[in-house]
């Protein structure tokens, strides 16, 4: 996995590297801790030290995260975040474009139920994934209670994360 592109992240210094890692994250204080615990001798250690920090952030500290991510199925505006940002959100959800219009919609509705039920937006690890599967896990979670619903949000957080660092740390500068 790139060690070029670890390199240049271990050697960045703190600010730029925060800033590229809220690209991943929107959770200040996960960057903040990412940054500080650098050089990372691999990127898989780098996604280890990455599942540590989402599992002891605070409900705050993860709404942070949720704000970074657009709804599923719906596109953030090109004006929000970075090119790098955007690209991942377009090839995570790359799955819902290709269902039909019924699938949208009620994708749509169950994103309004969720966010009513339980305050938040609706954060699942989407790549490779249709909008029907998307749909039916979002109806499962649902029935979730809202303290195991934040669990569930921990660990999709921790699944995107480890997708993105891996991006991140073996793209080209």
């Amino acid at each position: 996995m790139g060690t070029d592109r670890l390199t240049w992240f271990n050697e960045l210094p703190s600010g730029p590297a925060q800033r590229a890692l809220l690209d991943c994250c929107a959770a200040p204080r996960w960057a903040e801790q990412m940054a500080a615990a650098r050089p990372y001798p691999s990127a898989e250690d780098a996604v280890r030290r990455s599942g540590a920090i989402v599992g002891a952030l605070t409900v705050t500290d993860l709404t942070d995260a949720l704000a970074g991510h657009p709804r599923i199925g719906e596109r953030p505006d090109p004006g929000d975040g970075t090119p790098l940002a955007a690209g991942w959100f377009s090839r995570e959800q790359a799955g819902v474009d290709a269902d039909d219009a019924d699938t949208r919609r009620a994708l749509a509705a169950a994103n309004r139920e969720y966010e009513r039920r339980f305050g938040h937006i609706y954060l699942v690890f989407a790549s490779g994934r249709t909008g029907t599967e998307l749909l039916d896990l979002l109806r499962g979670r649902l029935l979730n209670e809202p303290d195991q619903e934040w669990h569930v949000v921990r660990s999709e957080l921790q699944k995107i994360n480890a997708l993105r660092l891996q991006q991140l740390l073996a793209s080209v500068p």
